[in-house]
């Protein structure tokens, strides 16, 4: 998240080792099933100084390289390996906002996907029934299904063989090997028994069967397995392609989201410019209904912002004069002047994007694994087929039911769903993520949400509000509360100190008045502030103040004042013309949600803890209002140790999660089994984290855990079905008991339910 994080192929990062390093995103061409990414990323992976990762989901590689090597040179060794590859191309300009806009332009492969199918589908039909229903079968039909097989074969087949030929050009078998190898196998068998068997005979008939077939060999033929499993295939590859579109629309539509245009205050007058020309320190407008154009800080209000698109937040904020928004988010209320202070790729906006799509491009363990079995599964899948293919002549002596066994085993084997499993799932869910204001930084963070069973909490600004503010007044027997609050925070409004900014903020929106001005102010090191306010002698300050000005506390004040200060509140009297009227109370406000966010985090198994530098009064009485146990309160602890309390919960056994927000706060959430930093916080303490909370409320950890657990199981969801249903295919296609074209079918449609089941993510609440 942070803005040195890099953006292009040229940007360079510290390396952890002596070696400088850089990292590329390519964009991979040709990959048409896991093992293709397998292949790739090994390939890379052997270049010296290389390390890679390939996902075929999104079909990119990302590439960390050493120094002597060329971006050309990584593209290169992808093309030797059979495949395309080339660095993305950089975003071209929006078009202004006023400016005509035609449709949204259709992903090309989904509509050359979408024309071999339905070309395919109509042709493969008739075979289909033809063949399955002995009714339909008249005199020469066989002729006829050959016509309307052929082109489904060779047109509809053409990018699984392509990719075949391809790839056995350089010594390797993937998914496509499979599916080519099957259907031109089957059509082959029939073109064979149709011209030189008896299967051309005119009045040829011959049924279905959901097993082998035993038939005479030379009457046999296979062109509804051919053109069936061709559609189904192409069926199941375009289901799968929408859903992969779909999959990413989130991260898309994050990066959508952005103005296109501005209007920059130039010499006094406003100049309606493109969004990229702006720099920092610029001042721009932005009316009611309009998009803020980046993240800066508001220099004429007041308005309200609607942030909902970044933080999942519904209710807008108010800002005024001093107060930072950010790019992309809605002004709701009046008009705004901003000051830019960041543009481009140092927007939240633009980081957040970053951060998902490095989410998106990497890898998981048990993806890992998945990858390493899938690049060794098509070649044992050949060796099984012709094994299977033996076996059956060497038992029954019948090289139709031979060869149907087979081609069964070709086609049900094909690990398509076992490559989905992990990227569509971890694609869908870091995009539901964004949307609702959650940026997991890596699918590894999966596995750390499932194991976390303790999660530390700082204090000031993530269970509160890290602001001082005004809580209870209490008036002394006679006095007007009103009166008490004017004079105070009229006092007040003139000091600069935290206490003094709180009571007099509180008391300007309690009192519902402008405060009065102040005559002969004074302010009294370490005690408070006197002064003159509407004709009073006004008094401010600890009770010492008082004390040395012969001023004495009623005995219900005292009592009142002593209690706030027990349970961690600051007291501060009030008295004028020699007489105390009341005492206010001040502290760092617990944050509304804190309280229902502890009991959620209970609610996951996870057992919350307190962490602050306060004094333990102060934290045992904000633990208590939100619901952690005294016993798992840790105060007084210096910035440095925080790391210390880290490391003793791990050394007692725990799984530790730490939620912070401050530059003191970066190294426990490094050290944490999982970090969660508050987006409201330090870019340090982002950095550090491994979730980001872009809202500064509690609940959304709890959000975050829930989110990243679901995930985590989806994607083992996926693998047991993709393994599954791979280990219990294959013998029944081994032992005769699938025909192909259900074998074909059956194939296709475990890769469209993995994708299904990952896009159910898109409805986490």
């Amino acid at each position: 998240m942070s803005s040195t994080a890099p953006m292009s192929s040229t940007a360079t990062r510290p390396a952890t080792d002596e070696a400088p390093h850089a990292e590329v995103e390519l964009t991979i061409g040709g990959m048409t099933c896991a093992s293709c990414a397998a292949r790739v990323e090994k390939k890379l992976n052997r270049m010296d100084g290389v390390t890679a990762t390939v996902n075929y989901a999104t079909e990119r590689a990302k590439v960390s390289y050493g120094d002597g090597i060329r971006v050309a040179d990584l593209i290169a060794t992808v093309e030797k390996t059979g495949y395309t590859a080339e660095e993305p191309a950089p975003p071209e300009p929006e078009p202004s906002q006023e400016a005509p806009q035609g449709p949204p332009q259709e992903d090309p492969e989904l509509v050359s996907l979408r024309e071999r199918l339905t070309v395919s589908a109509v042709l493969a039909l008739p075979v289909v029934l033809l063949a399955m229903v002995p009714s339909f079968q008249f005199d020469n039909w066989q002729w006829l299904s050959l016509t309307l097989a052929a082109p489904v074969v060779v047109w509809g087949g053409l990018p699984f063989h392509r990719a075949a030929f391809t790839n056995a050009r350089h010594g390797a078998a993937t998914m496509d090997t499979l599916v080519s190898v099957g259907t031109l196998a089957a059509f082959g068998w029939s073109v064979w028994a149709l011209f030189w068997g008896h299967a051309g005979m005119p009045g040829m008939r011959h049924g279905f069967d959901l097993t082998v077939s035993r038939a005479d060999a030379s009457s046999t033929i296979y062109l509804e397995v051919a053109a069936g499993v061709v559609t189904f295939i192409l069926l199941g590859r375009y289901l799968e392609a929408r859903a992969k579109r779909r999959s990413g629309a989130a991260l898309r539509a994050l990066m959508e989201l952005g103005a296109r245009d501005v209007s920059v205050l130039r010499n006094g007058r406003e100049i309606r410019v493109p969004v990229g020309e702006l720099a920092v320190g610029d001042h721009f407008v932005v009316r009611p209904g309009e998009k803020v154009a980046t993240d800066g800080t508001v220099v004429e209000g007041p308005s309200a912002v609607d942030a909902s698109m970044l933080t999942g937040e519904s209710v807008p904020v108010d800002v005024t004069a001093g107060d930072a928004v950010t790019g992309a988010t809605v002004n709701a209320g009046g008009r705004l002047v901003v000051e830019a202070t960041r543009v481009g790729a140092d927007t939240q906006l633009a980081r957040m994007a970053r951060l998902v799509e490095d989410a998106q491009n990497g890898k998981a363990e048990v993806q890992r694994l998945a990858d390493r079995i899938s690049a060794v599964f098509v070649p044992v899948v050949l060796l099984i087929a012709t094994a299977t293919c033996g076996a059956w002549l060497g038992m029954t002596g019948e090289p139709t039911a031979a060869f149907t066994a087979a081609v069964a085993v070709l086609i049900i084997a094909c690990p398509c769903a076992l490559g989905l499993a992990t990227p569509t799932a971890l694609m869908v869910g870091t995009g539901r993520g964004a949307q609702l204001g959650i940026l997991i930084k890596g699918p590894e963070v999966l596995e750390s949400t499932r194991r976390v069973d303790t999660v530390v909490l700082d204090k000031t600004g993530t269970v509160t509000t890290g602001r001082m503010t005004l809580q209870e007044v209490y008036v002394a027997a006679g006095a007007d509360e009103k009166q008490v609050l004017r004079l105070a925070g009229a006092l007040e409004h003139a000091s600069e100190h935290p206490i003094a900014r709180a009571v007099a903020t509180g008391a300007e929106e309690k009192a519902g008045a402008p405060l009065p001005s102040v005559d002969g102010f004074e302010s009294v090191a370490g005690l408070g502030v006197r002064g003159t306010v509407e004709g009073h002698e006004v008094l401010v300050g600890r009770g010492r103040l008082l004390d040395e000005a012969g001023v004495a506390l009623p005995d219900e004040l005292v009592a009142l004042k002593t209690r706030a200060e027990a349970e961690g509140r600051t007291a501060v009297a009030v008295a004028w013309d020699g007489v105390a009227r009341g005492v206010l109370t001040v502290a760092d406000a617990i944050k509304e949600t804190s309280a229902e966010a502890v009991r959620e985090l209970r609610a996951l198994g996870l057992t919350p803890v307190l962490l602050t530098g306060d004094n333990r009064t102060v934290a045992e009485s904000v633990a208590r209002r939100v619901g952690i146990d005294d016993v798992n309160v840790f105060a007084e602890v210096l910035p440095q140790d925080k790391v210390d309390v880290v490391k003793r919960l791990q050394a007692e056994g725990r799984a530790v999660a730490m939620v912070g927000d401050g530059v003191n706060d970066a190294a426990a959430l490094a050290t944490a089994d999982l970090g969660l930093a508050m987006g409201t916080g330090t870019d340090a303490a982002i950095e550090a984290g491994d979730l980001t909370l872009v809202r500064g409320d509690l609940r959304v950890a709890a959000d975050a855990i829930r989110l990243s657990r679901k995930t985590l199981s989806t994607i083992k969801g996926n693998l047991v079905w993709a393994f599954g249903y791979n280990v219990a295919a294959l013998p029944l296609a081994a032992a005769g008991l699938l025909n192909p074209m259900i074998a074909g079918a059956a194939m296709a449609f475990s890769s469209v339910f993995v994708v299904t089941n990952s896009l159910r993510l898109r409805a986490f609440r």
